[in-house]
């Protein structure tokens, strides 16, 4: 869909808070900010300073271009603490001097800054609007334990100062109806979407491996399932196999030291976060075993790129690769996961049989509709049609 004319609109001043500038998150406020600062709007970020790589720091290099309205870093902790009244008194003096008329949260704690600040900018006048988009966060909490009731109910609460909920898949929503409730603000659900330039089929090196992990190193990702599957899937097979691991995390030792203890130490090679594509090129097939999963960009990413993927079922992965795709594994079970992996090795044609069309697929996880919609979203909110 074309950009709104800025004849006819003014530029809305827009602020992406998020925590962790890594992963997905991160993936998805890039995408928004480029598309709406090209469409003459005013960006600006504001996030964790003590997360990230050198690989992060490049991509904040790509962005920084686009974001009129700056880039803001300081301390964000991961749990709830004291050190919140810090960051949430320090994010209010900064954004305050920014004006923003819309104000889109991500994730838990940008959540709570964004719906935080936001109310506190409407008393003294503002017209700001408060959005909150979960992105997995606090839906990942058992509402059965005594911290997964607090955390729900606490979401439950911002309800009253949040004036849109933006889901990105009908998991996501499902999710919170089931955990937090009926959402109370209006709600959409939006997917994400990748670039044209994405689009682009990568070819495999000539000395490809045969299975790609590529993501966070820490258990809710499930490294510890692919290197296990990995194992099961040499068995299956009579012979060794080839794999990678790519990227950064906190429990990288443990995956170094479980593919060591399984025998597998010369057949996965581990290298530090780089560029998806650029990673695509190094396997036949990418891995996704995650334990949970919002909307996975690396999904999106791979079936873009033309790479087959084999994932777990959870999250909106099946909204993806489709509800009763070949392709999807019983989640945290290293078996079912292996059971795939040996019949796309070794079956003729299993890709191209397994997954989506790419005409559909384009049409609905393109960038383009996806900031379109949310563009649509804003100026409502902010009582503005372009008209």
């Amino acid at each position: 869909m074309p950009a709104e004319p800025l004849s006819h609109a003014r530029p809305l001043r827009i602020i992406h808070c998020f925590r962790s500038p890594v992963g997905g998150i991160f993936r998805h406020v890039r995408d928004l900010a480029a598309a709406h600062a090209a469409e003459g709007h005013h960006v600006g970020i504001l996030c964790d300073s003590s997360t990230g790589g050198a690989h992060e720091e490049r991509l904040f290099e790509e962005i920084q271009p686009h974001l009129a309205l700056g880039l803001v870093r300081l301390p964000i902790r991961r749990s709830i603490g004291p050190s919140d009244a810090r960051a949430l008194w320090t994010s209010y003096k900064e954004l305050r001097q920014l004006r923003p008329d819309i104000l889109h949260g991500h994730g838990a704690k940008g959540g709570a800054l964004t719906r935080t600040i936001g109310t506190v900018l409407r008393i003294n006048g503002s017209r700001v609007a408060r959005l909150y988009s979960p992105h997995g966060g606090s839906l990942h909490y058992d509402g059965r334990t005594l911290r997964g009731k607090g955390i729900l109910a606490l979401e439950r609460f911002q309800e009253h100062a949040t004036d849109a909920l933006v889901f990105v898949c009908d998991f996501e929503r499902r999710t919170y109806e089931a955990k937090v409730g009926h959402p109370r603000p209006p709600a959409e659900t939006i997917y994400n979407g990748v670039e044209d330039a994405e689009f682009v089929p990568v070819v495999p090196d000539p000395d490809a491996v045969n299975f790609l992990y590529i993501g966070m190193l820490r258990d809710m990702k499930g490294p510890d399932i692919f290197i296990d599957a990995l194992g099961r899937t040499e068995r299956l097979a009579g012979r060794p196999l080839s794999a990678m691991m790519i990227g950064d995390g906190p429990q990288q030792d443990d995956y170094l030291r479980m593919k060591l203890h399984r025998g597998l130490g010369q057949r996965i090679g581990m290298a530090p976060a780089m560029p998806a594509r650029e990673a695509f090129a190094r396997a036949r097939f990418v891995v996704v075993p995650s334990r949970a999963e919002s909307m996975p960009y690396i999904v999106l990413e791979a079936v873009a790129a033309g790479r087959p993927v084999i994932a777990a079922r959870v999250g909106g992965t099946p909204e993806i690769l489709g509800a009763d795709s070949a392709a999807l594994a019983e989640p945290n079970d290293a078996q079912s996961l292996a059971g795939i992996m040996h019949r796309a090795l070794t079956e003729e044609g299993w890709a191209e049989r397994t997954m989506p069309e790419p005409e559909a697929f384009k049409a609905t996880f393109s960038s383009t509709t996806m900031a379109a919609s949310m563009m649509r979203l804003y100026r409502r909110l902010a009582g503005d049609t372009g008209a």
